[in-house]
Order: C-alpha cells, then structure tokens, then sequence
C-alpha cells in the first residue's frame, strides 16, 4: 500500500531543549520526518528524566562524548501509537509503546544479529546522534516520536506508563547485567550499591528473581526504606568498618550503580570466590582498581550497558508480570529546569518522569 501523501510529510513537533552547555531548558519547535514505511508515529504521554540526560545537556561527558546543541534529551519514552507505515507488521495506532537508550544501529554487525544492538559500532542514541539521513535525532522531551518499528517496545496493559517509563533505561541497566552474568539464581546473595534510581530497580528486579539482596549505602537512613519499601534482605553502612568486616566474602555478586568516586577494594573484598562486581555508573575520574586481591579471590570487575532490544522486551514483560515499576516524582514541563537542580544533588526518590502529554504544549 503507498503512502498517504499526508503521511509522507514532515511533521511540526514540540519539545523542550538546551541551547549549550549552561543546561537550562526552554521551549522548542523542530520537524519530525514523515513516517516511513516501517515507521511508528506515536504521541509521547510520560518521558522519564536520566541522570545521562542531566550529564548530556551540560556537556559533562565532553572528553569522552561531546554534546550537540541544541538538543532535545528524554530516552525514557512512553506513549500511544497514532500513525504507522505501510510495512509495520508489530504496531497499530492506539497500541501502547515506548521507546529507550538508541532508535538506530547497522543491522548488519555481529551485535545486531546477536540481539544486542547497544553494543552496535554505529548505534543511534534517542538524542544526540546523527541518524541515517543525515539530521540530528531528538528525544522524549518533545509531544510526538517518529521511529523505525525495530526500536519500538510494546507496553503491556497492565505495566503503568508513568512508573514504566523509567524501566526503558534505568530498568534495562539493571535487568541485564543480573541476567548476563548469572546474578539471577534463587540461591543467590547479591549486593547492590546505590539506593537511586537504578538502585532501588536492582532491588525490585533481584528480589523478584528470588535473589537474597543486600543494599550497600553510605546513608544509614536509607535502612527502612531499603528493608521495609523494597524489600531487601539487609543493609550495609559502606562507611562501617565492623559491618563490611562482617560481611567479607559473603556476596556472589554486586550491582554497583553509584556515579561518585567511591573506592573499590571494600566491594571486592565482601564478594565470594569468582565473585563478579559489576560498574553501572559513570565516575568523572578513574577509579582505583587493586589487582591483588581480584587474584587470590578469581575475582571479576566487569560493567555492562542497556540491553538490546529483545531482552528490553523481556525485561518490560518481566517486569509486568511481578507489577515492577519505578518509585517516581511526576513533574510538568515547566518544573523540568528545578527537577535538573535537584537531580544534581540526588534529591528524588528515585526519578522524575515529565507528564509530557498533560502539560506540554502539543504541536497540532
């Protein structure tokens, strides 16, 4: 069937974008293409707010991956299909869908046919790449997506956009290395350190493949919420001595998720022997990494990125079945600039999600 000569054109679009490096936000028009033949259209309702989002629009990445302005953040994206192409075979208009970490890769690489388009050489980031025609893409801060089914998720209908929408990264992050690297046994004792917004997910997710869990904080009144909310089987003070003393040698593995410097050697000595610690987060400074005691333990430092986009799906459907969603603070547009601040001084439990389809100013 060809397409609609409406269909094919480019759409007007609304979102909010950083002009440069000082990170603040303001109203933005820009085109969306026309929906291809293999393309969904979708009208964005929720957009989750990532710490990277934060890091991108104040181009503190740049040694390591510089920042384009102006630029259009959000890749945590959730909303309602209202166009498709003529060869979309998995979506229809009024499906619930979203839309994380990258809308691109070669198809062709040993990654692509692997299912793990996020280690893809040429992967397409949701904001700040430049996609195969040449423009720049644009991410969920902004009232309507356009993106090749490929890289479209189906929200079941029971999954909360809202609390959903963060799982699209935060939720990926966590869920995959747990699989990849074995931590998700019922016999298994894994820690997870950081009680964020990929934190409390670790939690959810570990807890509900039947994984002993033990959250690792320098925050003492983190305790209830870790034990009583979430669901941990314990809690240790990272800055208590007698508590990680305690605690040597009993973990199988450890999700670290905190961005900070913080040291390593602490966290390698509570894993067992071939323990594995897995890096999440993103330190502006290399971190100290001591080689001994990896060696008398066959110790594993590992990290690990979003997941491709098979085992997304399966972690969105995992995470529909045992009712996991992230403890969010929905915000309007306009509070985005304040939630940026507050992000930066770690003061949300656990992450902001923007009530994109309620307070943005829509472009039609």
């Amino acid at each position: 069937m060809a397409e609609s000569t409406e269909q094919m054109q480019p759409k007007k679009a609304f979102g909010w974008a950083a002009r440069d490096s000082s990170g603040v936000l303001s109203p933005f028009t820009f085109s969306r293409r026309a929906t291809g033949e293999k393309d969904v259209r979708f009208k964005v309702l929720y957009c989750g707010i990532c710490h990277s989002d934060l890091h991108y629009i104040k181009n503190e990445w740049d040694k390591d991956f510089a920042s384009s302005y102006p630029v259009v953040p959000g890749h945590e994206i959730v909303g309602v299909v209202t166009e498709v192409g003529s060869k979309v075979e998995k979506f229809k208009v009024g499906d619930k869908v979203g839309v994380g970490c990258f809308v691109g890769s070669c198809h062709s690489c040993d990654n692509c046919a692997n299912n793990l388009e996020s280690y893809c050489p040429e992967m397409m980031l949701t904001f700040g790449s430049i996609y195969y025609d040449g423009t720049t893409t644009y991410g969920g801060y902004s009232d309507i997506m356009v993106t090749d089914e490929h890289f479209v998720l189906s929200i079941p209908d029971n999954l909360p956009l809202d609390g959903g929408a963060p799982l699209l990264c935060a939720g990926i992050t966590v869920y995959s290395p747990l699989r990849y690297f074995g931590l998700d046994k019922p016999d298994m004792h894994v820690g997870v350190v950081g009680l964020g917004g990929l934190g409390h997910l670790a939690v959810k997710f570990a807890k509900a493949m039947g994984v002993k869990v033990t959250v690792i904080s320098t925050s003492p009144n983190k305790k209830k919420e870790a034990i009583e909310h979430l669901g941990a089987d314990s809690f240790l003070v990272s800055r208590n001595q007698d508590e990680l003393q305690a605690a040597m040698g009993t973990l199988d593995g450890i999700i670290d998720t905190v961005s900070a410097s913080h040291p390593l050697l602490p966290l390698i000595g509570l894993l067992k022997t071939n323990g594995k610690l897995v890096l999440l987060g993103l330190p502006d400074k290399p971190l100290e990494l001591p080689v001994f005691p990896l060696m008398l333990g066959r110790k594993i430092v590992a990290s690990s990125a979003s997941g491709g986009l098979k085992e997304t799906q399966e972690m969105i459907n995992f995470a529909a079945k045992h009712n996991i969603t992230a403890d969010i603070e929905v915000i309007p547009i306009d509070y985005v600039n304040i939630a940026m601040e507050r992000l930066s001084k770690s003061d949300v439990r656990h992450r902001f999600v923007i009530d994109i389809g309620n307070t943005l100013k829509s472009s039609t």
